[in-house]
């Protein structure tokens, strides 16, 4: 179904699950071409804009969280825009499903919307989307600050799924922004500009926003694998230590293996006669042992 908003002579028509009936309407009324309508049909399509003479057809990406809060998804945006029309479809992100709501209120409760154009509306929508993908940028660094602070702590299969699910969060961020960075330099460099005068400096501040995040991406990149560097290597030397440690304890009592081995074979050796035997191999054992200490100590290996 159709839903629309009428802002003057502009409309903001917003489709949330598309049919082949209303593909068809905009097909004969808008006269779009067939190849978009095909894109609408299909659930996961490349970031594009595709220029016409009366209109542009855009599919974004956005990021969001899912339910449980913690890996990040893609969202499709799809817009058609003309002069005097946006067209979003689809179960695009949140963010334009709730600001569609929220005029859909204000033109029913007859307050002024103060948008008179197509770009300007276009404007409002793409700075919402940036603005929620700040956001959650700046959420990203937050669990990146986390594990930097536990990163000594004595919890290392906590660190390391923490590591592991912000590595998988900020791979999926690169491929979602990556390919859209050469998208929306078309809007400063002038291949997509609009129909209304005066924009450059909005679509200036798209980029900004854009620009921003994308530095924000390399940023954490480095960051999680400079992390996860430095986990990985206080990991391995807490396992060389431990192994050291017990190497030590193996060399300090394999002679005493051994003195208690052949004292327990069935043979004549020296001293079983002696009814304080086992007094002095016990205490000659410990002299051993400590000996045994002293020198690993000495060359400083424990």
């Amino acid at each position: 179904m159709i839903e629309t908003i009428k802002m003057g002579r502009l409309k903001w028509h917003h489709i949330l699950n598309p049919t082949e009936q209303d593909f068809t309407h905009l097909l004969e009324k808008f006269h779009f071409h067939p190849l978009d309508i095909e894109d609408c049909r299909s659930v996961t399509q490349r970031p594009k804009i595709d220029i016409y003479d009366d209109y542009y057809f855009m599919i974004l990406h956005f990021p969001h969280f899912d339910k449980q809060n913690t890996f990040i998804k893609t969202r499709e945006v799809k817009i058609f825009w003309g002069e005097d029309y946006v067209i979003t479809i689809g179960k695009a992100h949140w963010v334009v499903a709730n600001m569609f709501v929220e005029y859909s209120e204000r033109e029913k409760n007859d307050e002024d919307i103060d948008i008179g154009t197509s770009d300007t509306l276009l404007y409002r929508i793409l700075e919402r989307l940036m603005s929620e993908s700040l956001y959650l940028m700046r959420k990203v660094g937050l669990d990146l600050e986390l594990i930097n602070r536990e990163l000594f702590s004595s919890r290392p299969v906590k660190i390391i799924e923490r590591i592991s699910v912000t590595r998988k969060n900020i791979i999926l961020i690169n491929t979602i922004f990556k390919p859209q960075l050469r998208l929306f330099h078309k809007f400063e460099t002038g291949q997509v500009s609009g129909f209304a005068d005066n924009m450059e400096d909005y679509w200036g501040n798209i980029l900004d926003y854009y620009q921003k995040m994308w530095d924000m991406t390399e940023d954490f990149e480095d960051l999680i694998e400079g992390l996860s560097k430095t986990f990985d290597s206080m990991q391995t030397n807490k396992t060389n230590e431990i192994i050291k440690i017990l190497t030590l304890i193996s060399s300090i009592i394999l002679p005493l293996t051994f003195i208690t081995s052949l004292y327990g074979m069935n043979v004549r050796l020296p001293l079983e006669d002696w009814p304080v035997a086992f007094w002095l191999l016990l205490a000659g054992m410990s002299i051993l042992g400590v000996v045994m200490v002293l020198f690993f100590k000495r060359r400083r290996w424990m």
